[in-house]
């Protein structure tokens, strides 16, 4: 919980960020380049319980034999609305999520957030 001007927001932990929605299919390209984004990812500001709203893109090569299944991925990604992390955090925790699931070392998350307070904030976690 944290208070910003008066206001009070609370929010969920990240434990409750949602791996087990996350599923894969088999697929055997290692080397096929892939890319998802998003211009509808959210999260919360621990420091001020505002709302960190951004463009989030994945790129990867199946190496592990399997690709994410992008509904499943969806409903992973909303998971992170209640959830309060840093932007920083944020990234580091998806990349760690697909990486465990997908078995590939070839794999960069990138999170775009809109600008606040006057600043714009890109974070990279991950190499291809």
């Amino acid at each position: 919980m944290v208070k910003a001007d008066g206001r009070i927001f609370e929010w969920e932990s990240p434990d409750n960020i949602r791996t087990d929605f996350l599923e894969t299919f088999e697929f055997d390209s290692p080397n096929q380049y892939i890319k998802t984004e998003t211009n509808e990812f959210i999260a919360s500001c621990p420091f001020s319980g505002l709302p960190d709203i951004g463009r989030l893109i994945i790129e990867y090569y199946p190496e592990g034999g399997k690709c994410i299944e992008l509904k499943s991925l969806k409903y992973y990604i909303v998971s992170f609305r209640n959830v309060g992390l840093f932007q920083e955090g944020v990234t580091k925790r998806i990349y760690h999520d697909l990486k465990d699931k997908l078995s590939t070392d070839r794999l960069k998350v990138t999170t775009i957030y809109n600008t606040r307070g006057g600043f714009d904030t890109t974070c990279s976690e991950g190499e291809l």
